[in-house]
Parts: structure tokens; sequence; C-alpha cells
């Protein structure tokens, strides 16, 4: 009975010219470790992840917004697993939708953009993230900017002689606008019987004890650094 010929180990192929390696090469000892030392930073940066609470990488920056466009804030984060991201303004829960609109630009970067800018935007925004381990938060201010505006003019005027005479304009702007009345062209010298008061959304011109003299066409005018208005009324005496 014939024996079975002996089993031939197989000798494994050379490998291609020039895909040698010398562990003992300094070159080779230097990217091994390179290589284990970015696994390292790997493996601690996946388990901070998914034991550490969300943290605010880069804090939101104040921004400004130019009144009709849109601005953005925005905020890097380190939170896993996937956090609750909640934006409120002036301590107000702000919904995702066709004014503020949730953006989440990559795993870390989360923004919220406001559109449509007007001045009632100006406030303090927020944002506040949660996951299972905790929770933290960030604010900052946008600030509005637009041009001076008389939103309603003052109306013309008839008053008898010796009453008292108001003139009002409902005015906007942001920076606040300087604001100023004439007549007849002429800058109005403000006294005790004729004078003008400026607040946050109006201007109001008083004439006391009016007399034939006060008639005449009467200017406002406000004006900043992003644009002028003015608005005319007719005021006659007898």
């Amino acid at each position: 009975m014939s024996k079975a010929a002996p089993a031939v180990k197989p000798v494994a192929a050379a490998p291609p010219p020039g895909c040698t390696l010398d562990i003992k090469d300094p070159q080779v000892q230097r990217a091994a470790i390179r290589i284990q030392a970015s696994y390292r930073g790997h493996r601690s940066r996946k388990e901070l992840r998914e034991k550490g609470p969300p943290r605010v990488l880069e804090a939101l920056k104040d921004v400004v917004l130019i009144e009709g466009s849109a601005a953005k804030l925005t905020c890097r984060i380190s939170a896993f697993p996937d956090p609750f991201i909640r934006w409120s303004k002036d301590g107000k829960e702000l919904r995702d939708g066709p004014k503020y609109r949730y953006v989440f630009e990559d795993p870390d970067v989360v923004a919220l953009v406001v559109r449509d800018g007007e001045l009632a935007d100006l406030r303090q925004y927020s944002i506040n993230v949660t996951n299972p381990f905790g929770q933290c938060s960030d604010s900052a201010r946008i600030l509005v900017e637009a041009p001076a505006k008389i939103q309603k003019g003052p109306d013309n005027t008839k008053a008898r002689k010796g009453t008292t005479v108001t003139l009002t304009a409902e005015i906007m702007g942001e920076p606040a606008p300087d604001v100023g009345w004439t007549k007849d062209g002429e800058d109005i010298d403000e006294d005790d019987r004729v004078f003008f008061e400026i607040g946050s959304t109006t201007t109001t011109l008083t004439i006391r004890r009016a007399t034939p003299e006060d008639s005449g066409k009467y200017e406002v005018y406000v004006e900043n650094s992003l644009g002028m208005d003015q608005s005319f009324a007719r005021v006659d005496v007898a």
C-alpha cells in the first residue's frame, strides 16, 4: 500500500520591491508612535463624548442685524449622545419656522438664523443644550441697525388763539436718530412757550398760548448714520 506524499507547506510570496518595513528603522518607529498616540487620543475623545455632559467649545458672539436682512448666531458645542437644542429670546422659547431657523452645520456647530430683521429683534438670545449627562447654555445679543424713519407724521391742525397746540410724530431708528423741528424752513428756538420733546418712539412739538403768528408750515426731521426722513404739517391759528 503506497504512502501518501508529505504535505507541502506553502511558501509566502516575497513582498513587492519597496514594500518591506524595517521595524528598527527610526522613521518607522516614529510613525508607529504617532499612530499609537493618535489612536489613544481618538479613544480618549470618544470616551469623553460618551461620558461627559454638553460643553460650549466656542461661545456665541453678539451680531449686528441690518433691518430687512438676516443674522446668524453660531455656537460650537461638544455633546454625545445627540443633544436637545433649545433657542430662546429674552427667556421665551423660539420655534423653528419661517422667522427663526434652527441650523445644524456639522456635528459640533449649531446656529440660529433670524430672518427679516426689525427693531423688535434687538434682544438677548440664549441657547440651551441638554443630553442625559447634563446641560450647558450660552447667550448673546442681536444688535439691530435701522435707518431713521418717521412712521407717522404730525397732522394738520387748526386751533383757536390762546389754546395749546401739539404736533406729534412717531419715529424709529437704530442708532437712535437726531430729531429736529422747523417752522417755515427755520429751526425753532425753544423757550417755555414753544418747545419739543423726544421719546424713544415719538417726538412732540408743543405751542402754548398760540397766536396767529404761530400759523405756518412745520417740519419734523430725523437722521442717523443709516438715513434720514422728514414730514410736514400745517398749523392755522385764528
